[in-house]
């Protein structure tokens, strides 16, 4: 295909048909919605900063297929322009230094067996070139700044998995033999020695180098200005399994070079949980990168941005007074100062930070969620933002703090699409502790009615629920349910005591800051107390399950990827060390086991007809405790369900399975909680 951008421009600019268009009538969301919605991520600016890449994701329930294709917008808002159409997924583009190639990972080709590959696109013209044909697969990359060679971070072949022909001919899978401490990890499922490792690529030569072979994992590679030093983050020791210290190492880009640590710490620096990768100063002196708290804080932990000195020395906190999490450090062109997120109270912000410390700045703030931004030379920024009304977009951001909106993906279908309202609330718990969440109103509310109010619980638990888009509130809007959610106590934005307050605890305080929200709903005349549902995935299962062992006025539940017995989490998912860190080990500590075992060990309390929802192959929260307490609701003659989706790790991602969960979730609570006869969407999901 000669000559590819000129022509895509020429189509994208092309006039829509003559004649007026009307406008369609107002509807509610539907799950119809899913295949209509847009999910664009991972913005990159090129050298210039005159364009963005950026991809888009969509799902199509009806063949169970999801793509993710490249997409360029111009940052002045002219043009908007689809680049790849191949039917398998793309991800992480990039532009070369000099801007000459657009790269991105795929496994679009016939003979990489589903193993992620580096593409190449010139952007004079031309099909989009493999450049590697690696058994393992790509996971992460990033340019050399002289654009002469890339760093990739490429998986190991599993060597005990079978070929095509090897699965064509019905050969039997060899043994799993298992000998780690961590043994096991959703969506990799039993782990065996296999590691990923920092590779270096020479463009010109098209060879590969393994920089750092041996029996450890490498993430978030960055170059030093100069090329010839990379900064990566890996977690080493005799048994790294039995610790989650992440370290930052230097290392030479070179075959044969040592990697030598920046920094002696026992705090984690960069780890790839965070999604921080480090960033060198332009002057290549210094190192920015996010630093979490002491081991005993495990997961509620503090992010905080720092900033090393390559030639040696302690590093130095620039957000040490700031008691929120921060994550993604960017330096400015000029080294003067650095861009980062962070995340407060339901908001998640662009920030900038003098480089030697000092009083912090908003760059962009308020009622929204920035999730990621990107930086140019010359200082142009864009961002991906979400409101409440507003699915994830792409914008340009001027010096002025104005937006400019570039990538548009999912302007036309919202047009004709009525939204509930999304009031952000804060309510008094039991102890007074104020917790803040949102009301969502039903579409076509009407002030002095009560409506049958959801409780939603998010997963975490520390995480937020925030100023974005949420398809699941809008959802249920759409079908006559007022939403009500909260961040309690464990969730993150609030800072590191809130976060950490239910350590060892859960299920106690975190108990009584949602229902909180409940009675402030009810309070505020809009929730009909009689008719009470609730319901949550992975940590927000979890408190479901707390929920109504405690509180009898729920009418119905979902309980999705949860667990009520604690005690057979221990060895069956991937928390190992987090269970022995916070908690101790079963046969020490019953007593603590016991206590946030609450939902099984007194499933006699419970009322509640729930149903009970999980993947098949979770290694996360897996399906036996799932299967425990909906065990448990049919003992005590309970209503109760149980749905299970074949194949379907911690996060439930078939297009189909995603549409039926939502269906599921709608009529168990239609069930229970509308009167016959009420004209709201029943199992059919609101279609």
């Amino acid at each position: 295909m000669k000559n590819l951008l000129p022509l895509l421009a020429t189509l994208a600019l092309a006039p829509l048909a003559a004649g007026a268009q009307t406008a369609p009538a107002p509807r509610p969301l539907s799950l119809r919605d899913l295949a209509r919605m847009r999910d664009v991520a991972d913005p990159n600016l090129s050298p210039d900063g005159a364009w963005v890449a950026y991809t888009v994701a969509r799902v199509d329930t009806a063949t169970d297929k999801r793509d993710a294709d490249i997409w360029m917008a111009r940052t002045d808002g002219s043009q908007n322009l689809r680049v790849t159409t191949n039917p398998a997924s793309e991800s992480k583009p990039r532009f070369s230094p000099d801007g000459k190639y657009l790269s991105f990972v795929s496994s679009r080709g016939e003979d990489d067996g589903g193993n992620a590959q580096l593409w190449l696109l010139n952007r004079a013209g031309g099909e989009a070139e493999k450049v590697t044909k690696l058994k393992g697969s790509v996971s992460d990359y990033v340019w050399s700044p002289d654009g002469q060679r890339i760093a990739l971070i490429i998986k190991d072949a599993d060597p005990d998995s079978l070929t095509a022909a090897q699965k064509a001919k019905k050969k039997t899978a060899p043994p799993i033999v298992i000998d780690r401490f961590q043994f096991k990890q959703d969506i990799d499922g039993y782990l065996n020695q296999q590691r990923q490792h920092l590779y270096m690529f020479d463009v010109a030569t098209r060879r590969l180098v393994c920089l750092t072979p041996g029996p450890y994992d490498e993430h978030l590679p960055a170059w030093s200005p100069d090329g010839k030093q990379l900064v990566f983050s890996s977690k080493r020791g005799p048994d790294p399994d039995r610790h989650d210290n992440y370290d930052l190492f230097l290392i030479d880009a070179k075959a044969g070079a040592p990697a030598r640590p920046l920094l002696a710490t026992d705090v984690p620096e960069s780890a790839p949980n965070y999604g921080s990768r480090p960033a060198w100063s332009p002057d290549g002196r210094h190192i920015a990168f996010v630093q979490g708290g002491a081991k005993e804080q495990l997961v509620y932990a503090l992010h905080q941005l720092m900033v090393a000195d390559v030639a040696g020395g302690p590093a130095r906190a620039l957000t040490a007074g700031l008691d929120r999490n921060t994550t993604q450090p960017e330096w400015a062109p000029d080294g003067k100062s650095l861009y980062f997120l962070v995340e407060d109270d339901r908001a998640e912000s662009l920030m900038r930070v003098p480089a030697a410390g000092g009083k912090l700045e908003k760059v962009l703030a308020g009622p929204r969620q920035v999730g990621d931004f990107a930086l140019a030379s010359k200082g142009q920024l864009v961002v991906l933002s979400s409101q409440p009304q507003q699915p994830t977009e792409v914008f340009a951001l001027d010096k002025k703090g104005a937006l400019t909106p570039l990538s548009k993906q999912n302007d036309a279908w919202l047009k004709g699409v009525t939204l509930g309202a999304v009031e952000p609330i804060q309510a008094k718990s039991k102890d007074g502790t104020l917790v803040s969440g949102f009301l969502i109103k039903p579409v076509g509310y009407q002030a002095g009615r009560k409506y049958p109010t959801l409780l939603r619980i998010h997963g975490g638990p520390v995480a937020q629920f925030g100023y974005g888009f949420s398809f699941e509130w809008q959802y249920f809007a759409a079908n006559g349910y007022a939403v009500v959610v909260a961040n309690p106590r464990g969730s993150s934005g609030r800072g590191l005591e809130y976060s950490k307050a239910i350590f060892a605890d859960w299920g106690n305080k975190d108990t009584d800051d949602v229902l909180a929200v409940v009675d402030y709903a009810v309070a505020q005349g809009l929730a009909d107390p009689d008719r009470l549902g609730v319901g949550g995935w992975s940590y927000g299962g979890i408190m479901t399950d707390q929920v109504i062992a405690r509180d009898q006025r729920f009418k119905a539940a979902v309980s999705g990827a949860s667990i009520g017995n604690v005690l057979a989490g221990y060895g069956t998912d991937q928390y190992i060390r987090d269970y022995e860190t916070e908690l101790g080990t079963p046969w020490k500590n019953t007593d603590v086991y016991l206590r946030v075992s609450y939902p099984f060990f007194h499933a006699d309390q419970i009322k509640t007809p729930t149903l009970f929802v999980c993947g098949e192959k979770d290694f996360n929260v897996p399906l036996l405790n799932t299967e425990q307490m909906y065990q448990a609701l049919q003992s005590l003659h309970v209503p109760t369900e149980l749905v299970i989706y074949p194949g379907q790790f911690h996060g439930v991602t078939t297009p189909s399975y995603v549409k039926d969960r939502y269906a599921r979730y709608l009529a168990w609570y239609n069930k229970y909680l509308m009167p016959k006869g009420t004209a709201v969407a029943g199992a059919s999901g609101g279609e």
